[in-house]
């Protein structure tokens, strides 16, 4: 190699430098937002129901500021090059997926659909070569919300919201019903679903206790749940 072709070489190592940096600063941002979120959702686990709307109210507005994290990194990253650097901040969209769709749950008991997380997070189609919302992270952020869902159902007891856990039993096992219909070929995603049956197992313990017990009534149709989740669509 002659010294021109060093030189270019040395400029192109020294840009990408350059980008990874100022990519890692935007997600160093979005790991501090998506900690803060994760702290308070978890005082779910040890507030009583009527206290909910007020934590979703507190959380909203972190979920909401990601939006601005988003738009830098996709001025940031180069066209064509979403698939080279979304390791980078993978994790942390996992988590905002995963805290989006857990308050629209405790909102509406409903779940939220991958283009309607991606409105929630502000990710634009426009943007689909460089910053998106990809399936896998979308279920990774699905798979969250019920490992989470599986312990609010005890808690919830504990509480003494025992309508709760006959709620979540519906809405898991409609999120579990829409996942074996799925090809999942990424083995992390597969190894993950495989845990959502030790999920189940313990949510469907809860329920047994609190219906053994009598403590709650009997919740409406799995059938009118499933309805109500969007996960499985009515024929």
């Amino acid at each position: 190699m002659d010294s021109a072709d060093i030189d270019n070489l040395n400029a192109l190592l020294d840009n990408e430098s350059q980008l990874r940096e100022k990519i890692r600063e935007q997600v160093q941002e979005l790991d501090k937002k998506a900690r803060t979120m994760v702290g308070l959702l978890n005082r779910i686990h040890s507030i009583p129901f009527a206290s909910v709307p007020n934590l979703i109210t507190s959380v909203k507005p972190v979920l909401e500021s990601t939006q601005a994290v988003h738009a830098a990194l996709a001025d940031l990253v180069p066209p064509n090059q979403f698939w080279r650097w979304k390791e980078m901040w993978t994790n942390s969209l996992r988590t905002s997926v995963f805290v989006a769709t857990f308050l629209e749950y405790l909102s509406t008991g409903t779940l939220l659909s991958l283009p309607a997380t991606s409105a929630q997070l502000g990710i634009k189609d426009e943007w689909k070569d460089r910053f998106t919302l990809s399936i896998e992270d979308y279920l990774h952020g699905l798979i969250t919300l019920v490992n989470e869902l599986s312990r609010l159902a005890v808690n919830a007891v504990t509480l003494g919201n025992f309508q709760e856990p006959l709620k979540i039993s519906a809405f898991v096992k409609d999120i579990f019903a829409g996942f074996t219909m799925l090809n999942l070929k990424n083995d992390q995603l597969r190894r993950r679903f495989d845990s959502l049956k030790y999920d189940m197992k313990k949510i469907e313990e809860v329920v047994y206790d609190v219906s053994l017990r009598r403590l709650a009534p009997p919740l409406k149709s799995t059938v009118e749940m499933s309805m109500s989740t969007g996960l499985i669509s009515p024929e």
